[in-house]
């Protein structure tokens, strides 16, 4: 049985990625390594995104978890109470 997401930021997270790396987006909002997977996840039915870029860049992920553009920050954050 799926949980909802809980946030873990207000703000979204501003990450260096690499091209060839391949990155694991927490989608569960539990991890203690925003915006990354740490495995807390466990029992949630909620599963990290993975992502692998094609080129390196500096992108700006969503930490709220209400995003409609995962693992993207698409201002969501803005609508939290």
């Amino acid at each position: 049985m799926a949980v909802d997401p809980i946030p873990a930021g207000k703000e979204p997270v501003t990450v260096t990625v690499k091209a060839g790396e391949t990155y694991y987006w927490c989608r569960c909002g539990r991890s203690k390594t925003q915006p990354g997977c740490d495995g807390s996840h466990a029992d949630t039915g909620l599963e990290p995104m993975k992502f692998a870029p094609s080129s390196d860049m500096t992108l700006r992920m969503c930490a709220c978890k209400q995003t409609k553009k995962p693992p993207f920050c698409d201002g969501s954050h803005l609508d939290l109470k």
